[in-house]
């Protein structure tokens, strides 16, 4: 019986360029007027600021950038909006939705 190696952690930093792996797709349901995160055997429906996030996951632009974009867009404390961010792409990372 061959046991699988544990999958290692990817820390998500400032740093870090998030993409969707070839997998996972971000569509819009036109007829719904509503976002998902398409994923094998999984659908996840993400919050309209998840959605924003995962719009710029292009797997070249910095989560740094990310934030930097939303704080200006709307308005916000970059500090606090990069601690969301990378919170929630932590989260999607560990799930195996984004890849950092």
């Amino acid at each position: 019986m061959n046991a699988e190696a544990p999958r290692k952690r990817v820390m998500v930093v400032p740093e870090s360029k998030p993409g969707l792996p070839p997998h996972i797709k971000l569509r819009h349901d036109a007829g719904r007027g509503r976002w998902h995160v398409l994923a094998p055997e999984r659908v996840f429906e993400p919050d309209p600021i998840a959605i924003e996030i995962l719009k710029r996951c292009d797997g070249a632009t910095t989560v740094e950038e990310i934030a930097s974009e939303l704080a200006k867009e709307y308005n916000a404390p970059l500090q606090e909006i990069l601690a969301d961010t990378i919170s929630m792409l932590q989260e999607l990372s560990d799930k195996g939705v984004v890849k950092a």
